[in-house]
């Protein structure tokens, strides 16, 4: 097994960087991904998990094995989201930094069009895009990719919905003798057919740690809420969990709206992230998330792609998925870096019986989360109320002689006895 990148002939300039940022040892999915791009021409298909390493995986031969000296694009790399874009920009920017020469461009959705065009009138040698953009910016004749030799397809069962007929446009520009790189979570049928459709015969097929996400060091659990009770039991749940960061996955962004809404009455230190909010919205939702000034993240699936921080020690299923890799892809969100995970989904009890069709499609085992009993939920409820009353900024406006008034109605009260007559009234 390689213990370090010059096992895998990574040649010393990415090594630099590499050290610079830390990375100093290959995980499973580099060790077998990057020998096979580099000393092979064939098609390659890589299944991995989510939080494996798949952006050293690629990036590093794709530095290594592009012309420094061409100034025109060489490979493109397709990503689902805009914020999977920006971090796949950002790391592989980190891993040439000792290769000046080298110029990579992101061109996703969700921003001007205008700059982006421009960028790609300078010398770029990679690109990374997002499926719309990247087809726009080809119908506009903004993007040249005929010479490109790579083109990756990141997480390419997230994108399979997203892509539909659109790759066709994106491949009849590329080079007849390119190599399709595709990294995936799972391997469901689309992807499967795309495979089929898109790459050769010859396929080089690598796995790492795909067994079951099981051996992830995720402890997966449900628990079985009756419908009026499933915020409460939620609430209880991140009460236990205050300090740590987690992303709580609803259906909708309805629900992600409406759920967001009442941790933030209930003062969780909390943001939503979904489709429909405007871009510079969700940068600064996800760059508080990163930077750790918020705690929780409510989340549709498609909007938490890219979200890369290690530090997530747990995620809540608010909604249980209605496809089985959708569950792989957010319980990945956390046990990155080889540090435990935990994954809790809340169900209502006509859900229950599904738990066991999840355990024998993907291979996990879920135990059964002990819920809290209505009398420590009700305390619970009471404790949150406590806080929103201490985290209740003063109102200034009210005038001292009004202010005195009601002093006086609690002046001969003790501290102890005053507490006793809120949480009397708070059960009245």
């Amino acid at each position: 097994m390689a213990t370090q990148f010059s096992d895998l002939d990574i040649i010393d300039p990415i090594q630099e960087a590499l050290q610079a940022i830390d990375v100093l040892t290959p995980t499973a999915i580099q060790e077998k991904a990057i020998p096979a791009l580099l000393t092979t021409k064939k098609d390659m298909v890589a299944l991995a998990k989510t939080g494996s390493g798949k952006t050293i995986a690629f990036g590093l031969p794709l530095l290594q094995l592009i012309d420094r000296t061409n100034p025109t694009i060489q490979a493109v790399i397709v990503v689902p989201t805009r914020e999977l874009g920006q971090q796949i920009h950002r790391n592989i920017e980190s891993f040439a930094t000792q290769m000046p020469e080298v110029k990579i461009a992101a061109v996703c959705g969700g921003v001007p069009i205008k700059p982006q065009i421009k960028r790609l009138t300078k010398p770029t040698q990679i690109v990374v895009a997002t499926p719309g953009r990247l087809i726009d910016l080809i119908k506009r004749q903004a993007i040249n990719i005929k010479n490109a030799n790579y083109l990756v397809l990141d997480e390419a069962d997230e994108m399979v919905s997203s892509l539909g007929e659109g790759l066709d446009d994106i491949v009849k520009e590329l080079p007849n003798n390119r190599r399709t790189i595709l990294f995936s979570a799972t391997l469901p049928g689309s992807i499967k057919q795309l495979v089929q459709n898109y790459m050769s015969k010859n396929v080089i097929q690598i796995e790492s740690e795909m067994e079951t996400i099981g051996h992830q060091g995720i402890t997966h659990q449900y628990v079985v809420v009756e419908p009026i009770e499933k915020l409460d039991v939620l609430m209880h749940f991140l009460n236990t969990r205050l300090g740590q960061r987690g992303i709580i996955f609803c259906k909708t962004k309805a629900a992600v709206n409406k759920l967001a809404k009442n941790l933030a009455i209930n003062k969780f230190s909390s943001g939503a992230l979904h489709g429909s909010l405007s871009q510079p919205i969700r940068d600064r939702i996800m760059g508080q998330f990163r930077e750790g000034h918020i705690d929780i993240l409510v989340a549709t699936d498609l909007a938490a792609r890219g979200i890369d921080v290690k530090e997530i020690t747990y995620v809540v299923n608010y909604h249980l998925p209605d496809v089985y890799e959708v569950y792989v892809h957010r319980s990945g969100r956390t046990a990155r870096a080889g540090v435990p995970g935990y994954a809790l989904t809340i169900l209502q009890q006509e859900e229950k019986h599904e738990i066991k069709d999840f355990e024998d499609e993907l291979g996990i085992s879920f135990s059964a989360f002990a819920k809290a009993d209505p009398q420590t939920l009700e305390e619970n409820n009471t404790l949150l109320w406590a806080k929103k009353i201490f985290k209740t900024k003063p109102n200034h406006t009210i005038t001292p002689e009004f202010k005195e008034k009601v002093h006086t109605v609690f002046h001969h009260l003790t501290k102890e006895e005053l507490i006793d007559k809120l949480l009397a009234y708070y059960h009245s």
